[in-house]
């Protein structure tokens, strides 16, 4: 018997931490009643290479069913949504800390677990683990759900994504992959990518949508540095986009864990990073590496081990509030 997915979504309390976004003592230390319920969401989607991604190739990936938690703010009729996409450690507490900061102002959320459903909790050690750009088809299927909501406003929907999270959400804005994959009707009406890695170059990049981008990023930051995106940001108002790179002074790599209150960094022992390589699409889709011009891989001597992560409170505390100033003026609040 065929299963109404949509219909069967599951009606979770908010008396305790969820369990995509972990962080029970952030939930308890929240202020409660911010939103209404929650709604814990199947999201068929596909588990594809980046060339597949990039072709446009859909039959030969493989289904897959990943999840998403809607958590409904308090307030009537339709809402606006912020969408949140994870990085290379999954969802965590400082996704719940976002949650309640979003709820708070009367926002809705939807979390989108793109590991579980995959058998995956980490990927940082091993990046091959997951396409580079798989995480933007959940996004897309995502935005189908919210888009039949009858809480949503479809004209309010963002998204937002940390470090692998903010590469899928950064270039989720480009046209060309609407068009290949985002069969929703509708676009996102802003993208907030947190420390991307904008390390990779891609046919048509610098074709994005009209809408606003706004990217925050550290200036120490080794796992995904800062300059690749100032590069790439000076092309993108080159093309006469609306794009905005705030960037943090003394602010690693996760830096906004700091709304945990974390004010340390560390190693993150042997996860990959490609801040030294230079990867550009070639014929057919196929990731190159433009320095040596052979497929990219993992193994290249470009990638390296052991960037650091780490919060900053003062940044952190400093980032919300431009992110929730930005939320206040977008979705026209109060």
């Amino acid at each position: 018997m065929a299963i109404d997915w949509r219909a069967a979504a599951v009606l979770i309390t908010l008396c305790v931490s969820s369990p995509l976004a972990g962080g029970k003592a952030v939930a308890q230390a929240m202020p409660k009643e911010i939103a209404t319920r929650a709604e814990i969401y199947p999201i068929p989607s596909l588990t594809l290479s980046d060339q597949q991604f990039l072709s446009g190739d859909a039959a030969a990936a493989k289904p897959v069913t990943v999840a998403g938690e809607f958590r409904v703010a308090q307030g009537s009729g339709k809402l606006p949504v912020v969408v949140l996409m994870h990085g290379s450690s999954g969802v965590g507490a400082t996704t719940e800390a976002w949650v309640h900061a979003f709820n708070a102002m009367g926002i809705s959320t939807f979390v989108i677990d793109g590991f579980t459903g995959r058998g995956l909790t980490v990927v940082g050690p091993n990046q091959a683990l997951l396409g580079r750009l798989n995480l933007i088809v959940d996004i897309y299927r995502s935005l189908e759900i919210l888009a039949k909501h009858p809480r949503v406003d479809p004209d309010r929907i963002v998204l937002m994504g940390f470090s692998r999270g903010g590469q899928a959400t950064l270039y989720a804005s480009l046209e060309r992959f609407n068009k290949l994959w985002n069969k929703s009707g509708i676009q996102f009406a802003a993208y907030i990518p947190f420390y991307p890695d904008c390390s990779t170059s891609y046919g048509g990049d610098s074709d994005v949508g009209t809408r606003p981008i706004r990217i925050f990023h550290g200036t120490p930051d080794d796992y995904n540095p800062v300059k690749s995106c100032k590069a790439f940001v000076e092309r993108l108002k080159a093309a006469g986009r609306d794009v905005v790179l705030t960037e943090y002074p003394d602010s690693a790599h996760g830096f906004d864990s700091g709304l945990l209150g974390v004010n340390t960094v560390a190693v993150s022992a042997n996860a990959q990073t490609v801040r030294n390589c230079r990867i550009k699409e070639g014929d057919g889709g196929v990731l190159m590496n433009g320095d040596t011009n052979a497929p990219f891989t993992y193994k290249d001597a470009c990638v390296e081990l052991n960037p650091h992560v780490g919060g900053n409170p003062t940044t952190a505390a400093e980032s919300r509030k431009a992110v929730e100033a930005f939320l206040q003026a977008l979705f026209k609040l109060g």
